[in-house]
């Protein structure tokens, strides 16, 4: 049965058209945004997970901008630590030309001077952004370093924590910490003195501690030859009755464990009092240093001083505990260094990664895309002829009536 009233062969031609112009819009979208997810309305799913993908990946630019500015400060203290190291260098060969018996130590301690200068302004110039890492100021700092999401969808923050490296000169309180030690100086805080070979005159030296009101944190260091140990006074070692009896018994135990060839006897008859003999055949030079627990990681430089032969020989000992010094925070900011490198390498791995995934989830495929938009508009011209041709039907009715 025909009817002018219903055509419904133009109203499935038209139903088609419309599908086929909704495609080609969808389509033409795909091509124009390079996404086939451009809106929640296009995969309400797929949508919300890239969104999601999209806040991390802002996040960990934001990370990568944090291990930037983390490593430039690191790199600027561990700089620091190294130009301290080399100028400690410079300093010990100057102590050892000042072991002559013939040499002029009051221009050689001018030269120690003008670089304990240095080292100060070293220490004082290192600094990024505000935050330096060598002077004492801060104990500990955090670098950002990444963002961790559980199955569960929560978020919490990573960091990378940097240890500060007190190099700074400073702070340093004389105690008299080694009164009555064989070649005290005027500070009775450095010592220095030489050993015979096994049988020698003077084969024997003492070692002398006293107890001039310790705190914890008070340092005392001894080096014997090429052996160096440090004993740090705790707070169980300041309540006892005799503080000095217990940490020259410490000492004695961490002498022997060096390794050093001598013998170190305590002296029950004076407290405090070591006497360390040479047990080798060749000589061996002793010294040591107190540095107050409020003295910087270098305090016990302002000590050096090689005017004069002992003192000469108390600076040798000296200062190859603050070259370890100073090697130890060139080393820990190294460390550190390497860390958040290794960390901002991943971090960028991880963010193209992140990137790559997301792509695959809404990006069009562009080939796909040119080959469904061809198909599409031969489809969209073939649907106006297909309506074309339903809504002329009608006027076949007229010849009826002719």
């Amino acid at each position: 049965m025909s009817s002018i009233l219903t055509n419904a062969s133009s109203l499935v031609a038209l139903q088609t058209l419309k599908s086929i112009n909704q495609g080609l819009a969808q389509n033409q979208n795909a091509i124009s945004t390079g996404k086939s997810v451009a809106t929640a309305k296009d995969n309400a799913a797929v949508w919300a997970v890239s969104q999601v993908m999209n806040a991390d990946i802002s996040g960990f630019k934001a990370i990568s901008d944090s291990l930037s500015l983390g490593k430039s400060t690191v790199a600027v203290a561990r700089q620091a630590s190294e130009t301290v190291t080399s100028l400690l260098t410079q300093m010990k060969a100057k102590i050892v030309t000042a072991q002559g018996a013939n040499v002029d130590r009051t221009k050689i301690n001018a030269d120690i001077t003008a670089l304990k200068g240095q080292i100060k302004s070293v220490v004082g110039a290192a600094q990024f952004n505000g935050l330096n890492l060598v002077n004492g100021s801060t104990s500990s700092t955090n670098v950002l370093a990444s963002l961790d999401r559980n199955s569960a969808g929560n978020v919490t923050a990573s960091s990378i924590a940097v240890a500060g490296q007190n190099l700074a000169t400073g702070g340093y309180v004389a105690k008299a910490a080694f009164t009555g030690s064989t070649g005290v100086s005027s500070t009775k805080d450095t010592f220095g003195f030489s050993l015979d070979p096994a049988g020698g005159t003077t084969a024997s030296g003492n070692i002398v501690i006293v107890d001039p009101t310790y705190a914890a944190g008070d340092k005392l260091s001894i080096s014997i030859g090429d052996k160096s140990v440090s004993y740090s006074v705790t707070a169980a070692d300041v309540a006892a009755t005799t503080p000095a009896d217990v940490i020259a018994v410490k000492l004695k135990t961490a002498i022997e464990a060096s390794g050093a060839n001598v013998t170190v006897d305590y002296n029950v008859a004076a407290p405090g009092k070591l006497v360390v003999t040479n047990k080798g055949t060749a000589a061996i030079n002793v010294s040591g240093s107190f540095t107050n627990a409020g003295a910087g990681g270098l305090g016990g430089l302002a000590a050096i001083n090689v005017s004069t032969g002992s003192g000469a020989v108390t600076a040798l000992g000296a200062i190859d505990g603050l070259i370890s010094a100073s090697i130890n925070a060139a080393a820990a900011f190294g460390s550190s260094q390497g860390r958040i490198e290794t960390q901002a390498n991943f971090i960028g791995k991880l963010t193209n990664s992140l990137k790559t995934g997301m792509g695959s989830l809404i990006d069009a495929n562009m080939e796909e895309a040119s080959a469904r938009l061809k198909a599409l508009q031969v489809q969209q011209q073939l649907g106006v002829q297909s309506l074309s041709i339903a809504n002329k039907a009608p006027q076949t009715l007229l010849s009826l009536f002719r």
